[in-house]
């Protein structure tokens, strides 16, 4: 009842808390802008330094609460909360009740006691530790990739700061592509839409305006989401830019008030999905397995409490106890080592989702591309340089206020360079002085154009439009040709259609550029008022195919990735840069084709389309889910603003250093190189940390798999255990210290060739087949040692000797210990006999750190039985006669175990 009220009272101060800073917001949203600004303190100049700090001490910083890293105390508390430290906690407990508390004074013996909390301290430190140093890489790797946004101070002027440096009465200047970094008032705006469905699940763009809200003040029922003059952090502008004053940060933000009342959970992952097959996997074999040696131990040998405990040690037996430290320690190591490749990773899950991709989507520019784009011709509509076409656009370019991109900057290069040149006309400080900007209409993904207009001092005003041709076209009525302006008929339009796709077939991208005079509506324009204009020629601009992009597709086809391009440009010009680098386009689609289609028939389409062109933001994510939707593990690579959503969309998203903001806090991988060659890298590297996952799991439960089933056959048969409780125990427990090398083992080049994802029937056939296998080795073993090894050693049969106490412990300790270091011999051999499908040593050699631990357990298994801590576990010195019989028994084993590996390979076809 207590937690109940106490979580009752939260809640009700959380919501009272979330009405308050609606309040302030609704407030500030009904201030004209010079009121907003004096209300927090600021101006349009923005805040001095003094100004920053005070505001910083009142209002807090602007971070949101969300998931941190715990303390190191914390951590090291949290290495001992696991299901397999728990068991052995049990063991320990039951083991001081009966051989301590409750044993006669001269029995108690609290040398196992010891043992296994040894066992637990050093398990969860080794966790502790490993786990740390991967945290500790992952959080160096997170910090080289940094948010920012621009901002306006008094002490110099606009820069660029880190999210986490925005204070309130801040003055931000928000453009396409970038994140709102705080909820802010809107002092100014050109056509500013945002993207909110991160806050309310709505994916249409709402427009943002300067104008104050009265009725905000007035009506405290309207919601915040509809104060139109309100940003909220978290948003993403779409299109359109505007300045805005923050009047929230962090915490006192809608982001933030959402985020610390239902916290933030990531959906699964493929990674996750198989990293939990695989658990409920070896939880099954556990629930079949444990119970059945208890009941069979306690029948045969009549000791029920023993049969538990060894039941227990069987459950722990079954399970790779390092699971979670050799898993983080794979994707971790696989972090670092992508970073010297160039590769930032945001989420270590997403290298093993990398590795297990089958398909790549990606955009064209600077991907297949030099993103180096120049601008080739300004033509007339009769394909002649005209300079008339390079000054309309230059001024549509420099006083475009949004996202400037490349191609605006080869527009401003070129008509620079021609205007230092002599080019009559073309004097760009002349251009600047005499013409001013009066309105704007700006690019957006689905219009696919710009708009500016601009007037001079004479009153005159000309409406600018440049974009893609086709979508130029639809806003003209007229044409200039042959020196008049003549009707856009459909012949015409043909003509000027032809002599673009003539430039595309070069490899050009070609845009439109058209006038309009003294355009109406000037200061409330939007793109509605695009019609009625004059199409005067073309802009060609030529973006030169990567040298490394042929290569690059070629390898990433070697390895199995099919590559897709999904690009905004024209099919003609993504299809020809594709055909250039040697990629095979066996199909096309562009936007118009899939706007007509079904969910069903795109599915049907995807497999055998290379080449999506003229594509929306949504379109992209609709083709990304239909390849999902027919099996694939599926990455797309972007960074723009129009790319996020697919990003999102995939299994794993792929963006660039130099990407919008938008599209890096989308991604899952960070490339610090636009190339898809690092990419390639990045795949093999997500492979390779899989396949150790995978290798260690594999091996670890069917080994241990086929000890237990060594274990049930001896339960049977032999008068005592094969093994006690603790020694089983810590056989496990050296033999998964020294798997701790595996994140580092190399992997053989041909089983990196293909994707890798998690299958857990690959896994339960794994250990069905080769887990008996040492089985045999082991029921063999059992023979020597019952009959003539330990009989040798203790002076009779056990039929001879079970009467004297003394000969029958010396008899029972020389057998485990044998079995002991057998186990232990053949464990070790083990993983080096199903690394790889080479021979072992010869042709695939284990990375050294392996092959030293490895040594290292093998020469712990055969000393423990000489020393105290073997004495204490039960044990016997392990004969002579023995350690000679041991490498033949070895070799058997080596042969056995190759054998039915080869017969595995040819059944399943693959190893791992």
């Amino acid at each position: 009842m207590a937690l109940h009220t106490k979580k009752t009272v939260t809640d009700k101060r959380a919501q009272e808390r979330r009405e308050f800073q609606f309040d302030w917001l609704r407030r500030i949203s009904a201030l004209d802008v010079d009121h907003a600004l004096a209300e927090l303190n600021s101006q349009r100049k923005g805040l001095s330094q003094a100004q920053i700090e005070l505001s910083r001490a009142s209002y807090g910083a602007n971070e949101v609460s969300h998931g941190h890293r715990d303390s190191a105390p914390v951590r090291f508390l949290k290495a001992f909360l696991d299901p397999f430290t728990g068991i052995l906690a049990l063991l320990a407990l039951v083991s001081l009740l009966t051989d301590v508390i409750f044993s006669a004074p001269g029995d108690r013996n609290p040398s196992t006691v010891i043992i296994i909390v040894a066992m637990i301290l050093l398990s969860a430190t080794l966790r502790f530790v490993q786990e740390g140093r991967s945290g500790d890489a992952a959080e160096a790797l997170a910090k080289t990739i940094q948010t920012t946004c621009c901002v306006e101070r008094a002490d110099g002027g606009r820069s660029e700061v880190p999210l986490a440096d925005v204070v309130v009465g801040d003055i931000v200047h928000l453009s396409a592509g970038d994140i709102v970094p705080a909820d802010a008032r809107v002092i100014s705006a050109r056509d500013l839409f945002l993207g909110m469905s991160s806050l309310t699940g709505e994916s249409i763009p709402v427009e943002r305006t300067a104008a104050a809200c009265p009725q905000a003040a007035s009506d405290g029922s309207m919601a915040a989401t509809d104060l139109s003059n309100i940003v909220f952090m978290g948003s993403t502008v779409v299109s359109g830019s505007g300045v805005a004053v923050v009047c929230a940060v962090g915490a006192n933000t809608m982001f933030g008030n959402m985020a610390s009342s239902l916290g933030v959970k990531r959906g699964k992952t493929a990674y996750d999905e198989g990293i939990a097959s695989v658990s409920r996997l070896l939880l099954r074999l556990m629930v079949v397995m444990a119970p059945l040696v208890f009941v069979i131990n306690g029948i045969t040998k009549g000791d029920w409490l023993s049969a538990l405990l060894f039941a227990l040690s069987v459950a722990v037996g079954l399970t790779p106890e390092m699971l979670p430290m050799i898993v983080t320690t794979c994707l971790a190591k696989g972090a670092v080592d992508l970073s010297r490749d160039r590769v930032i990773v945001k989420h270590l899950d997403s290298i093993q989702n990398l590795g297990a991709m089958d398909v790549l989507c990606t955009d064209k520019t600077g991907t297949l591309t030099e993103d180096r784009v120049v601008l080739e011709r300004h033509l007339n509509v009769m394909g002649e340089q005209d300079s008339r076409v390079l000054r309309y656009a230059f001024l549509n370019s420099f006083y475009e206020t949004g996202m400037r991109n490349l191609i605006d900057s080869a527009i401003i290069r070129r008509a620079t360079e021609e205007g230092r040149a002599g080019t009559p006309g073309l004097d760009v400080d002349a251009l600047t002085s005499e013409w001013h900007l009066l309105d704007e209409v700006p690019f957006d993904f689905e219009r696919r154009r710009v708009s500016v207009v601009v007037g001079d001092s004479h009153g005159n005003t000309r409406m600018i439009t440049k974009g893609a041709i086709e979508e130029v076209l639809q806003v003209c009525s007229d044409v200039e040709f042959d020196g008049e302006v003549v009707e856009l008929t459909d012949d015409m339009q043909r003509i000027v259609l032809q002599k673009a796709y003539d430039l595309a077939d070069k490899g050009m991208r070609v845009l439109g550029v058209a006038r309009k005079a003294d355009p109406s509506g000037v200061g409330v324009l939007s793109g509605s008022d695009e019609r009625g204009m004059t199409l005067i020629g073309y802009l060609a601009f030529l973006d030169p195919p990567k040298r490394s992009a042929a290569d690059a597709v070629a390898a990433l086809t070697q390895h199995g990735v099919t590559t897709k391009v999904l690009t905004g440009d024209s099919m003609r010009v993504a299809a020809n840069v594709c055909r250039t680098i040697g990629l095979d386009v066996r199909g096309t689609l562009d936007g118009a084709q899939i706007a007509g289609m079904s969910d069903e028939e795109l599915d049907a389409r995807v497999e055998d389309v290379t080449v999506f062109a003229k594509l929306s933001p949504d379109q992209k994510v609709r083709v990304v889910r239909a390849l999902r939707a027919r099996g694939h593990v599926v990455g797309f690579m972007g960074d723009g603003v129009n790319d996020a959503a697919a990003m999102g969309a995939s299994d794993c998203g792929v963006s660039v250093d130099s990407g919008a903001d938008v599209a890096k806090e989308a991604a899952d991988i960070i490339l610090l190189e636009k190339d898809l060659g690092v990419l390639e890298r990045g795949i093999v590297e997500g492979r390779r940390t899989y396949f150790n996952m995978n290798k260690y799991v594999k091996m670890t439960a069917s080994s241990n798999f086929g000890n237990i089933f060594s274990v049930l056959v001896a339960s049977v048969f032999l008068p005592f255990l094969p093994m006690t409780a603790v020694q089983l125990l810590l056989l496990n427990f050296i033999y998964d210290c020294a798997c701790t090398a595996i994140p580092w083992d190399r992997v053989d080049g041909s089983e990196l060739m293909h994707p890798r994802a998690w299958q857990p029937g690959s896994i339960a056939s794994f250990m069905r087949w080769i887990g008996p296998t040492s089985s045999v080795l082991d029921i063999l073993t059992y023979a020597l040692l019952f009959f003539v090894v330990c009989p040798t050693v203790a002076g009779g049969t056990w039929a001879q000797v079970a009467g004297n106490p003394a000969a029958a412990a010396l008899f029972a300790g020389t057998f485990q210990a044998c079995w002991f270091a057998e186990s232990m011999c053949t464990q070790v051999l083990f993983v080096h006999l199903v690394r790889t499908e080479r021979i072992p040593f010869f042709q695939s050699m284990a990375d050294w750190r392996v092959l030293l631990l490895g040594a290292v357990a093998i020469a712990l298994a055969l000393v423990i039985p000489f020393t105290g801590v073997g004495t204490a576990l039960g044990m016997a010195a392990i004969p002579a006669a023995f350690l000679g019989m041991l490498p033949l028994i070895v070799l058997g084993y080596v042969a056995l175990v190759m054998v039915m590996r080869a017969l595995y390979v040819r059944r399943f076809g693959h190893l791992m």
